[in-house]
């Protein structure tokens, strides 16, 4: 039994290592050639797997750019469920993305080009937006929870939240980077938390 288990956990961790291989391929290749010269075959030569095999990880070579934001959303989803249950979906999700900014090396350089190449090519950038979108339900959902409210709550809390991250994200490349992202994100989190009239 503990043969097939770590055999199954080494054919599932070969996968995921593929899967960013390609991914990074994807990265560097876009950010040195220029996403729209980038084809499928050069990525798949680049992580070293064949053009089959590249559409066994992904469906196009867009997914393959922003992939890595997925991991951001999943990661983001664990830490607002592992936040204490007394606080409100509001508190949930600012200390999970205080836990989640803290310890890491943000920005982080693929995310920072990732984002970058999302402004530059609509074909990203719609990417990015439908995978927010899926991103803003399942945080609504749990803003719901936290604070037995209406849906329609939770998704105004969602979307708020998720609003100043973008805010800040934009305001960051505004400034050319100069000050830290984790000081635009607060900021305009911050913002949000300040009545409108």
């Amino acid at each position: 039994m503990g043969s097939m288990t770590s055999t199954h956990g080494l054919r599932e961790q070969k996968k995921a290592d593929t899967r960013r291989a390609v991914h990074h391929a994807a990265i560097r290749l876009a950010t040195e050639h220029g996403y729209d010269k980038v084809t499928v075959e050069e990525i798949a030569d680049a992580a070293n797997i064949s053009r089959r095999t590249f559409f066994n990880y992904f469906t196009d070579k867009a997914e393959a750019v922003m992939f890595g934001e997925e991991d951001l959303f999943r990661m983001l989803l664990v830490t607002v469920d592992r936040q204490p249950a007394g606080l409100s979906g509001w508190e949930a999700l600012r200390a999970a993305t205080d836990l989640l900014l803290a310890p890491m090396r943000l920005p982080d350089p693929e995310w920072a080009e990732r984002s970058r190449l999302a402004r530059r090519h609509p074909c990203l950038l719609a990417r990015l937006l439908a995978g927010q979108a899926d991103l803003e339900r399942d945080l609504s959902e749990r803003v719901v929870d936290r604070d037995d409210c209406t849906r329609e709550r939770g998704r105004v809390v969602a979307a708020a939240f998720l609003s100043a991250i973008r805010t800040g994200g934009h305001l960051w490349f505004d400034d050319a980077c100069a000050v830290p992202l984790q000081k635009h994100i607060s900021a305009a989190l911050d913002e949000v938390e300040l009545p409108f009239v």
